[in-house]
């Protein structure tokens, strides 16, 4: 059960009875002070307003309305300031709920009454060269919000848009068969040679025309399909693929081969996109370029901020790709036989500079009916990870920060805290943490960011034993799971019934029925802060509870089995929150 989401049914239910129009919400929330209670409605106002009466009066009113609906579930119902209802929820029915949710493997989280398809567009690196520091916020954050909408219940469907097509293969190309004229065939074997010779690649393109007329060439014989350009493309790509396959499974990162549809897949498409817009009458011809104007994109001037879908030597950009790829997610994939699904809403997660492509993209998608009016396109977009100096983050010789080199430092500097703190534990179960808490502290210093800001990549921050870090949410999970092992040397760790009499018990359970909640929003908005915030306050609620409420010393084995349903219900909902972030938890630390 959503706790806010029912207190808001009924308490809008009961709103509209006491007089309000039928479109009135009570707007629950949380309380911001919990003297004012657990939760607080604040619709009552707006209702007011629109009804042209008195919202004091409406709230009580609905106050006396709701009463009977909420029954037992609440322990107070009053109106305070000028509308304002606060709601303290009963300790009895808390503790029933947690009961409930306890014997519940989806701890209490409600499936959709009609779930839906959701496309997630994750990662998108560009292939031929390494997947850096840039790429990392794509990755993981399409990752946990992709596990939290399988996990309400919807199915998801993940579509890594690499860079798999363009100048920069003809560059490689290029570059390529020069060799192969000099010196004979010879293949790129390995990463670290693909990604030097990118860089050889990229600095003969820059600095020799003659190259640089032979790599544009070399795009055309490829988007035309001759053989020999697609020999070497197919192997790039699939050693890129292959570091890039390396890299997600060291991060759990649920992506795969099959999950690949990059700029390469929509090619065969792209004259069909700009067909169809100017069948439309949606083209104009602008300096020999095919172009989109639209009205919502005017500017100050006067002028209308073209989409250019066609440039004037016939070239495909970005723009048609995507929009090529839009038509794709939203059925002509399944028209055409080649997938079974069609998106009911898609998710694009990009850097925020890219703001007003998106924008535009789905205008023009709209405009062309390239995506039906039922379906959902929304931009996620995320801030850059700054370094030190406040810029983003590179190397001192100015280039990206190897992704690889990141997680490796990360694991390095975990596994030192390992042996400092546990020196005795076998070095397979040291390795072993070191790597969770590692990779794990990577991650999640980036996902507890709201991600629409900026941050800075810190190592002393993100590896901290204190404050909301992955350590110390994964310490938070081992405290927990050692109450149970010391119980077994003490005769018993079975829980029981939930009672709550002290006031950390009910913050504690309060805190605990808020779960369902927080994995509605993280879906909703694609924040996973929100479940990183969540947890943190989960952790620091379960403290304050053990340090004032004895569990295996408690009073009476009733009691003793309250506390450990309660310390139970908190570990497994840590590690069920953990796992959505793509967070791995251990049994020690």
């Amino acid at each position: 059960m959503n706790v806010r989401a029912e207190l808001e049914r009924k308490l809008s239910e009961a709103l509209r009875g006491a007089g309000a129009g039928e479109n009135a919400v009570a707007m629950v929330a949380l309380s911001a002070r919990a003297q004012f209670g657990d939760y607080q409605a604040n619709g009552a106002m707006a209702a007011a307003k629109q009804a042209k009466t008195n919202p004091r009066a409406l709230a009580e009113q609905t106050v006396a309305i709701a009463r009977e609906s909420l029954g037992d579930m609440v322990e107070s119902l009053e109106v305070a300031g000028p509308g304002f209802i606060n709601i303290k929820l009963s300790g009895a029915w808390l503790a029933s709920r947690c009961d409930a949710v306890a014997g519940d493997e989806r701890l209490g989280v409600p499936q959709p009454d009609a779930p839906q398809t959701v496309v997630v567009d994750s990662s998108s690196p560009n292939l031929a060269k390494e997947m850096h520091i840039g790429h990392l916020r794509p990755t993981i954050l399409s990752d946990a919000v992709a596990r939290i909408l399988g996990f309400l219940g919807h199915r998801t469907v993940r579509q890594n848009h690499v860079g798999d097509w363009g100048t920069q293969f003809g560059m490689l190309i290029a570059c390529m068969e020069e060799i192969e004229a000099q010196s004979g065939p010879r293949a790129v074997t390995a990463l670290q040679d693909l990604d030097t010779f990118y860089r050889q690649a990229r600095a003969k393109f820059d600095s020799d025309p003659e190259f640089a007329r032979r790599a544009r060439e070399a795009v055309v014989r490829l988007q035309s399909g001759e053989e020999g350009a697609l020999r070497h493309w197919r192997g790039f790509v699939d050693i890129s693929l292959r570091h890039a396959e390396a890299l997600y499974e060291r991060m759990g990162v649920d992506l795969h081969r099959e999950d690949v549809r990059g700029e390469s897949a929509y090619n065969r498409y792209l004259p069909g996109v700009v067909q169809s817009l100017r069948e439309q009458g949606l083209l104009t011809e602008s300096q020999g370029a095919q172009c989109v104007f639209l009205e919502e994109f005017r500017i100050k001037d006067g002028d209308i901020l073209p989409v250019i879908v066609q440039k004037s030597d016939g070239g495909y950009l970005y723009a048609t790709t995507d929009l090529a790829a839009i038509r794709f997610r939203c059925g002509m994939g399944k028209t055409e036989g080649v997938v079974d699904w069609s998106g009911d809403r898609v998710l694009y997660f990009t850097d925020v500079r890219q703001t007003l492509h998106f924008q535009q993209i789905f205008a023009v998608a709209r405009a062309a009916r390239f995506a039906p009016e039922g379906v959902s396109l929304e931009y996620v977009p995320f801030g850059t990870i700054m370094g030190p100096d406040n810029r983003p983050f590179k190397t001192r010789e100015g280039e990206p920060v190897r992704l690889v080199d990141v997680l490796n430092e990360s694991v390095q500097r975990a596994r030192a805290l390992v042996d400092e703190k546990n020196p005795d534990l076998p070095e397979s179960d040291r390795d072993a943490i070191a790597s969770a808490v590692g990779i794990g502290a990577v991650k999640y210093f980036d996902l507890a960011h709201n991600r629409t800001s900026d941050y800075v990549f810190a190592w002393e921050r993100m590896l901290a034993m204190e404050g909301n870090t992955a350590p110390y949410m994964q310490y938070a999970y081992t405290r927990v799971r050692s109450i149970f092992r010391k119980g077994l040397e003490q005769g018993g760790t079975e829980p029981g019934s939930v009672a709550i009499a002290e006031p950390a018990e009910r913050a504690l359970a309060l805190k605990l029925l808020q779960f369902p909640e927080t994995i509605a929003s993280v879906a909703a908005e694609a924040y996973p802060h929100l479940l990183c915030n969540y947890l943190f306050e989960l952790a620091g609620a379960f403290m304050s509870f053990y340090e004032s409420c004895p569990v295996l010393q408690a009073a009476t084995d009733a009691l003793r089995a309250s506390r450990l349903a309660l310390a139970d219900l908190t570990a497994r909902t840590l590690q069920t929150g953990l796992r959505l972030l793509g967070i791995e938890t251990v049994e020690r630390m």
